[in-house]
């Protein structure tokens, strides 16, 4: 690799780093606002991801996808339920099957204080091509999808355990 490649994709890493820090603040000061924790805006997003994707999410789906082991998702769902943020309710295609559903005073919350990002967003998108939008979209997934397996890999060498 030439020194510029490099030297770009290093920039490319610290530009993505700055953006995911900027993020997460934006959602540490919903789920302050909301009385959540980390792990509980993970598992609202995860439930909210799935909605949106036709694909409804089991407690043990949902324990995957933010890592917890089956009695701490549990315990994650009685405090988020009890709280108002989310309901468990009969799946329509096997009613023998429970899927958990954001509740609507937490996604007008998320809408709320997560709308203007959005629009910000998108007025930040517009001079950008649809060509080059796709391109970043491919860019922004292969990077989300070596982000995960980074994070759920145990055997490298600064992994615990």
């Amino acid at each position: 690799m030439s020194e510029q490649r490099d030297r770009a994709q290093v920039d490319v890493s610290l530009l993505l780093r700055r953006l995911t820090v900027e993020l997460d603040a934006v959602g540490q000061r919903f789920a302050r606002a909301q009385g959540l924790n980390r792990t509980d805006v993970r598992a609202l997003v995860a439930i909210m991801d799935a909605a949106r994707s036709g694909e409804p999410l089991t407690a043990g789906r949902l324990g995957e996808a933010v890592e917890l082991a089956s009695a701490s998702t549990t315990a994650l769902l009685d405090r988020l339920e009890r709280v108002g943020h989310l309901r468990r309710v009969r799946d329509e295609e096997d009613r023998r099957r429970v899927v958990l559903e954001m509740s609507e005073p937490t996604m007008a919350a998320g809408a709320e204080h997560f709308g203007g990002l959005q629009r910000d967003l998108a007025a930040g998108m517009a001079g950008y091509s649809d060509e080059e939008l796709a391109l970043v979209a491919r860019f922004l997934r292969d990077m989300t999808d070596v982000a995960g397996r980074y994070a759920r890999t145990t055997d490298r060498p600064d992994a615990p355990g």
